[in-house]
């Protein structure tokens, strides 16, 4: 069209009464429209706002500005127009098109140029407090999005104070949930249920330790009848060779001394996926830092698995070393597995229909046939050193679970009230590992334009919504004339 050769000079708010196609010998003439004058106190300063807005460019926040394309001849804007635009109304203040209001050539139709006017500025009125809105929450993100930048300390010393606030928080996480189980930290992570998952995991290590290893497969007696015939010494008749009972409690510890290393490994695995998290947590607005203060949490938790195995094998060692109990339980269990000696020696010697199996009590059902060809003295010492180990491997099994998990909080203690602090402090500090306060006094390029950028959002959004709050109160009963 022509129209869009010869707009008329003027702000983009003002709607303009021009000849669409005009003869050549006719000029095209522009009136404002009459309800300008009418309405001058009321419409003009909506259509004023939205300039001023648009001159803000507000909308590169993603702020529309509702205005009415008006385009078209003398035939085909009239009355039709109007109604259709009074019509749909509604729902372009619902769903706020980026309608722009055109100055186009229009034939002199000053009573539509009127209606059309009160349409937008009545659509400008209404949507003026969701603009506000809009505006709001946009300045709202901004706003957080700038906390959220990693912060530039001014000095070393308040780098350093900083750095103290880091550590002092995740500590005080730390002691909530690894110590007293307080995890409303992180209500919907499982994993941070510390103190409950660590029980959990310990008493399925207790199950798993006191499981018979399915590869030993051995007849009843013979791995004790093996190690008294190792152990021939000159002694008292059927009295057991302390050398033996030990080398058979040294079997059994053999059998599961790989057991409480790997589940102390598995611990402290677990704890590292607590720590992590929260060192995550505390020093997220600080990513020139972050690496180091994780990777000196990852190197604590190394240190620690390492000095708990270390401890593990040494409980597990002193119990192949060592046959002492003053547990009651012993004795009692003991004196109730021997009664039953007699009845199996007989069973295996004396009884004239040589049974293949033997009841016994504790054991169940077990082949006794293999044994008949052994001496009367020789069983009864196999049968009480196996009485004599069965109870006394429960206690000792009970004995390496109790000790883990007393020197497992021990750890976990010390962890957190003491090694935490120094190994997190100590890599900071050390210019070997890039000098972690230096860094925090620095600031990527990409960080810096993110920072610039967001701030003259925020600025741009804070001028736009004075711009908006100064109408406001103006327009608010428009709606209903």
């Amino acid at each position: 069209m022509k129209s869009s050769k010869k707009r008329a000079d003027s702000k983009s708010s003002s709607l303009v009464i021009a000849e669409a196609n005009p003869p050549e010998n006719k000029r095209v003439v522009a009136t404002d429209a009459p309800i300008v004058s009418s309405y001058n106190d009321r419409i003009r300063p909506l259509l004023d706002t939205v300039d001023r807005l648009r001159n803000l460019n507000v909308m590169r926040e993603g702020i529309q500005l509702p205005t009415i394309v008006v385009v078209g001849d003398q035939n085909r804007i009239g009355e039709e127009t109007y109604e259709e635009a009074r019509m749909q109304e509604e729902l372009l203040f619902r769903t706020h098109p980026l309608l722009s209001m055109i100055d186009d050539e229009i034939v002199g139709i000053p009573v539509l140029a009127q209606k059309l006017m009160l349409i937008q500025a009545k659509m400008i009125g209404r949507c003026l407090p969701e603009i506000v809105h809009k505006i709001n929450v946009k300045m709202e993100t901004a706003v957080l999005e700038l906390n959220k930048l990693p912060m530039v300390m001014g000095s070393a010393g308040e780098a350093l104070m900083t750095l103290m606030d880091i550590i002092g928080s995740a500590k005080e996480s730390l002691l909530r949930i690894l110590i007293q189980g307080d995890f409303s930290e992180f209500p919907d992570d499982r994993k941070m249920h510390c103190t409950a998952r660590l029980a959990e995991m310990l008493s399925q290590f207790s199950d798993n330790l006191q499981a018979k290893p399915e590869d030993v497969v051995t007849e009843f007696l013979m791995d004790e009848i093996n190690i008294l015939e190792e152990c021939k010494c000159v002694g008292l008749p059927n009295f057991i060779p302390r050398s033996a009972f030990l080398a058979v409690l040294s079997q059994h510890v053999d059998r599961i001394d790989a057991k409480p290393a790997e589940f102390i490994k598995k611990i402290w695995d677990y704890i590292e996926g607590v720590l992590i998290p929260v060192l995550s947590k505390y020093s997220d607005n600080f990513p020139q830092i972050q690496s180091s203060i994780k990777r000196a949490g990852r190197n604590l938790i190394t240190k620690m698995k390492e000095q708990s195995v270390n401890r593990v094998a040494e409980i597990v060692e002193m119990e192949k070393l060592t046959d002492y109990t003053c547990n009651p339980d012993y004795m009692t269990s003991w004196t109730e597995k021997t009664a039953s000696q007699q009845s199996f020696i007989h069973a295996v010697l004396h009884d004239e229909e040589k049974p293949e199996n033997f009841s016994l009590n504790g054991f169940g059902v077990v082949k006794i046939s293999h044994l008949r060809k052994y001496h009367a003295h020789l069983l009864q010492q196999a049968f009480d050193m196996k009485m004599r180990i069965t109870s006394y491997w429960k206690i000792v099994l009970g004995r390496i679970v109790d000790n883990l998990a007393l020197y497992l909080q021990f750890s976990v203690k010390k962890l957190v009230n003491t090694q935490f602090q120094k190994e997190i402090v100590a890599e900071m500090v050390d210019p070997r590992g890039g000098g972690g306060v230096e860094r925090m006094l620095e600031e990527s390029p990409s960080v810096a334009m993110k920072r610039e950028k967001l701030k003259k959002s925020v600025k741009l959004l804070k001028e736009s919504k004075d711009v908006v709050a100064a109408i406001v109160d103006q327009t608010s009963g428009f709606g209903d004339h």
